[in-house]
């Protein structure tokens, strides 16, 4: 029922906007979502990568309909993907008679090194009103808006997983050691285009005419939404997809 909804907001919202599209807007960006959460807490807790590695480019694509001479109605999508790789900080791998163990980094130097991948996907389909408080004619041409949006997300992991949770005794020469378990890991939220939630988003900039039909548009946007994880990651508790996007794009005025 929500991949309806979204596929229907899309679909209206192109329709719409092109039989009397007013602006479209292609845009680059800078995302930096927000990751919280325990399972995000627990990553980087134990991984190389910090919160600003999962930071990265993404794009959209927008359409503007003017409703009045400061009004109008908006509909779009940014797509950003990101995968980031990241080593296990304070253990190293050893294969042993009845498996592959985590030993302790600062005693033993390890047979192999244990890392594993994560690939964070979102595209928010927005709907927004735009206000224009000084009007479309200037120099300059500042702006303010807000609306809702359907997240479209995933997350997927792949690589080592080491079991903290299941602790063995490792007798050696030296002396007793704890180890962990490590298992070979595919997880992925969803199979399909992503899963579905729902927020809300907020932004503001300033366009800048450089022609007849041509602005330059830059801005910040900050999207919320929250979301729930039901399938791979099911037991960790609720996180959110959204986060800030710094952009800048090209307007064309029709």
């Amino acid at each position: 029922m929500k991949k309806r909804l979204v596929a229907a907001m899309l679909v209206f919202g192109l329709a719409a906007g092109a039989a009397s599209a007013d602006i479209l807007t292609f845009k680059m960006g800078y995302f930096a979502p927000r990751l919280t959460g325990d399972f995000w807490d627990i990553e980087f807790e134990n991984m190389t990568y910090k919160k600003s590695s999962f930071q990265d480019a993404s794009i959209g694509i927008h359409y503007e309909l003017f409703l009045s001479r400061t009004f109008s109605l908006t509909i779009g999508a940014d797509i950003f993907r990101k995968n980031k790789a990241a080593l296990y900080q304070d253990v190293v791998g050893y294969s042993l008679a009845d498996g592959d163990y985590a030993f302790p980094a600062d005693e033993f130097r390890g047979q192999f090194e244990l890392k594993h991948s994560i690939t964070l996907a979102s595209a928010p389909i927005q709907l927004s009103f735009k206000w224009v408080p000084l009007g479309r004619r200037g120099n300059l041409i500042p702006y303010l808006g807000g609306g809702v949006h359907a997240m479209i997300w995933n997350i997927r992991m792949q690589g080592d997983m080491v079991d903290f949770g299941d602790e063995y005794i490792y007798e050696d020469p030296w002396g007793t050691v704890f180890v962990y378990p490590i298992y070979s890991v595919y997880a992925e939220e969803s199979e399909g285009l992503g899963r579905v939630s729902f927020g809300w988003q907020a932004f503001g900039g300033l366009m800048i005419p450089f022609g007849t039909r041509m602005t330059a548009d830059v801005g910040v946007k900050y999207l919320s939404c929250p979301v729930e994880f039901a399938n791979a990651f099911q037991g960790f508790e609720a996180g959110d997809a959204g986060g800030l996007i710094v952009f800048a794009g090209i307007n064309y005025w029709f």
